[in-house]
């Protein structure tokens, strides 16, 4: 079986097919699969540093707000518009799928619109309870549509070919093991350790507030903390830290992006981030603590909502945007880690959330459309019997 995923923007959208992908692997060793992306987009570098072919195509958003960067950015987006159908079909006959899935990102649009046109089977991922602009358009043209949250079906709008099937996460997040991530990492087992980050791109407010963290813990307690600045926050986290002195501190492990968020999170007690869907639902699977502060900035407040999940079954610690200071965030630290059981009861009630048998499931009905086994009777919730994988 030849298999092309499409997806982009942000790690949220590639974690998922990279899941997806490996499983498929894992089921089916002889599957080719390949991956379509914004060769300047975050894609690439996870994509390919995982070995699977990737097949270049520009697509970006439209903007909103007219300021003149925008408006200069918006023209880009119609020059690549305009060549996206003629792209998308020469990846297709180039690589010449059997399936194409998409998992979000502007990117995944044309490719799978050209799929479903052509008649090639086609299935798409929605990771949140507010679908993105592109899965809501892309629901009524595909085979078939997984979505993470039930609040999602009614609003993709085809609810007699959507199945709920939670967020796939990659098997390493379930199956890294503590002591061996803190041997790789070299950190001492009887250490607390904080993993913090604020999305791909990074969250301002949030280096900010860590900065201060840092300082603190570096002085007061013994903490191994591993912060990801994001992007954008390279250089704000760098001063921050210098103004803090506390730049090239042995404690303190400062990355752009983590690209072992298995391990990181394998060795950490408590993570300090943002909440959307995915990292929420890695949380859950790997059993931890956390502090959580949604991003204000994204449609119909969805982050707080996913946030909820955790914080309702006592995993997680809420706290929004406009109500964090430094000092609040210090505080919840410095109380959830004086008792060694508070982090490990949190990190319990966090596995008690967590959907383990999301791939499984998206696999076997996938397995399912290609066999054809699939009709407009199918209703979400339908357990299918598992199948076993094809040759």
């Amino acid at each position: 079986m030849r298999v092309l995923i499409a997806a982009g923007g942000t790690a949220g959208h590639i974690n998922p097919a990279l899941a997806i992908a490996g499983y498929i692997k894992e089921h089916q060793a002889d599957a080719t699969i390949a991956f379509a992306g914004r060769k300047e987009g975050m894609e690439y570098g996870l994509v390919t540093k995982q070995g699977y072919p990737f097949y270049h195509i520009e697509v970006q958003g439209i903007q909103r707000s007219l300021t003149p960067h925008n408006i200069v950015r918006n023209f880009k987006a119609l020059w690549y518009l305009s060549s996206a159908g003629a792209k998308s079909r020469k990846i297709l006959r180039d690589f010449k799928p059997d399936l194409v899935i998409g998992t979000g990102g502007y990117v995944s649009g044309p490719i799978l619109l050209t799929a479903a046109k052509a008649g090639i089977r086609t299935a798409i991922h929605e990771q949140n309870a507010f679908p993105g602009v592109t899965n809501k358009i892309l629901a009524k043209q595909v085979d078939l549509v997984f979505a993470a949250m039930p609040d999602a079906v009614e609003k993709l709008g085809v609810p007699h070919k959507t199945i709920v099937t939670g967020n796939p996460v990659r098997s390493e997040i379930v199956t890294q093991s503590r002591e061996e991530a803190r041997r790789t990492l070299g950190i001492d087992e009887n250490k607390i350790v904080l993993l913090s980050f604020g999305g791909s791109l990074g969250a301002r407010r949030i280096n900010e507030v860590v900065a201060d963290l840092a300082a603190w813990h570096l002085e007061k307690r013994d903490f191994v903390h591993i912060h990801a600045t994001g992007s954008y926050g390279v250089e704000l986290f760098a001063n921050l830290c210098a103004e803090r002195h506390i730049l090239d501190k042995p404690n303190l492990r400062t990355n752009e992006y983590i690209g072992d968020m298995a391990r990181c999170l394998a060795a950490s007690d408590l993570v300090i981030s943002r909440s959307g869907a995915i990292t929420v639902s890695e949380l859950a699977a790997a059993g931890r603590a956390s502090i959580l502060i949604p991003s204000p900035n994204v449609a119909e407040n969805h982050q707080y909502y996913n946030a909820l999940e955790l914080a309702n079954a006592g995993a997680a610690v809420l706290i929004e945007e406009k109500d964090l200071t430094s000092q609040k965030l210090i505080e919840t630290v410095d109380r959830l880690t004086r008792e060694p059981s508070v982090l490990r009861n949190m990190g319990v009630a966090a596995k008690a959330c967590a959907h383990l048998n999301s791939l499984d499931k998206i696999y076997v009905y996938l397995t399912r459309l290609m066999r054809g086994e699939l009709d407009d009777a199918q209703r979400p919730g339908d357990e299918p019997r598992r199948s076993e994988p094809q040759e």
